[in-house]
């Protein structure tokens, strides 16, 4: 689990000042949009597949673009951006089985979007509507956890029910590189390695965990602390989503079959800020967001699309055209999106409603009617 290939460079030796030149990981497609194999991770994908592989990170960009003008417009609390890390989240979300659970932060807009979410259903609870408007149960996609790391113990532990339900599935816990300086995420690596739970630790190594960057985080390349746990660690290029596709695909069929964890570090960067309240320009350079603008996630792929024939100018604009219709629809679902009632905070704490919680609710509602007389 641990080969890897020199990822090829576009711009040999101008990386910025704090960042080491790139460093080995898995790669299928170079930045340049080049196919490439691996000997340890080959991928069979169809014409179609790589099409559709191009529009959900076209789509989900789209998304992300429009959600970040919609807090600008102050129709949003927060948003935390994506961009630059699609091809992370659109890898492993579509290399996840249909039974497997997936564990997200805040930011897996992308994964997200391949397990069936609405778009809306994400943004309200950005817009403060609600803790997040859809089913984890059906869609197998949990509620976003904004407590770092905690949804790796959450992981964990479902894991570890699969184990004792003997289902042929696994779960799959993201996070950032900053979320690996926590106890949490590394109490989660020493009960998954301690009972070989059938679960994938993803995390999205974007530079930096807000305003640090990854080497004053981790005197090692953060895929080789899994060791250190006793189970395999695995570097890929985090900006192709060929690479992630695989080496996801390979981590969950080994948990599937009994055979314990996996940490994939997806070498990526995070193009915008951490989140709307983050000025990322008080710590980071511009030539370093230069430089990876040169290896952007889309770009290559529509590049390798181009250039194969698998793909034509009518099927890019189609897919432009389908952005337009998406980022009108959030726009729009956004403005008219009813604001819940002050009661709702009361409705789901239990699966049942207890005498101490309704006691609270009334209480609130003749708090409310002192102030209608």
């Amino acid at each position: 689990m641990t080969a890897v290939r020199e990822m090829v460079d576009p711009v040999p030796g101008a990386a910025a000042p704090h960042l080491p030149a790139q460093p080995d990981l898995v790669q299928l497609l170079t930045p340049e949009g080049e196919r490439v194999e691996h000997p340890d991770y080959s991928l069979d994908v169809t014409d179609e597949e790589l099409r559709s592989l191009y529009r959900d990170l076209a789509l989900v960009r789209r998304w992300d673009v429009e959600a970040t003008a919609l807090q600008r417009q102050g129709e949003l609390g927060i948003w935390a951006s994506l961009q630059g890390q699609e091809a992370a989240q659109i890898g492993a979300g579509r290399a996840l089985g249909e039974a497997d659970m997936a564990f997200p932060t805040y930011r897996e807009h992308g994964v997200a979007w391949t397990r069936g979410v609405d778009p809306l259903d994400v943004i309200s609870l950005f817009r403060g509507n609600d803790l997040g408007g859809w089913d984890p149960v059906a869609t197998r996609f949990n509620l976003y956890t904004v407590v770092i790391g905690a949804q790796c113990l959450h992981a964990t532990g479902y894991a570890m029910g699969i184990q004792r339900d003997t289902a042929d599935a696994a779960a799959i816990a993201f996070l950032g590189d900053g979320a690996t300086s926590q106890g949490e995420v590394n109490e989660a690596f020493i009960w998954a390695a301690t009972f070989d739970s059938p679960v994938v630790f993803f995390c999205q190594n974007n530079q930096y965990a807000i305003s640090v960057p990854i080497e004053r985080q981790s005197k090692v390349p953060l895929f080789q602390r899994a060791a250190g746990f006793g189970f395999p660690g695995v570097r890929v290029d985090g900006n192709d989503v060929l690479a992630v596709l695989a080496v996801t695909r390979a981590a969950l069929a080994r948990a599937r079959e009994g055979s314990g964890p996996t940490f994939i570090e997806a070498f990526t960067y995070r193009m915008g800020a951490h989140t709307t309240s983050d000025d990322p320009t008080r710590y980071r350079l511009a030539d370093e967001l230069e430089e990876w603008k040169l290896r952007d996630p889309i770009a290559r792929v529509k590049a390798y699309l181009s250039r194969s024939g698998k793909a034509d100018a009518e099927f890019f604009a189609g897919v432009d055209a389908e952005g337009d219709e998406l980022a009108a629809r959030i726009r729009t679902g956004t403005l008219e999106m009813p604001d819940p009632a002050g009661t709702e905070m009361f409705d789901h704490v239990y699966a049942e409603q207890t005498e101490e919680i309704a006691a609270q609710r009334a209480a609130f509602l003749a708090y409310q009617e002192g102030f209608e007389k």
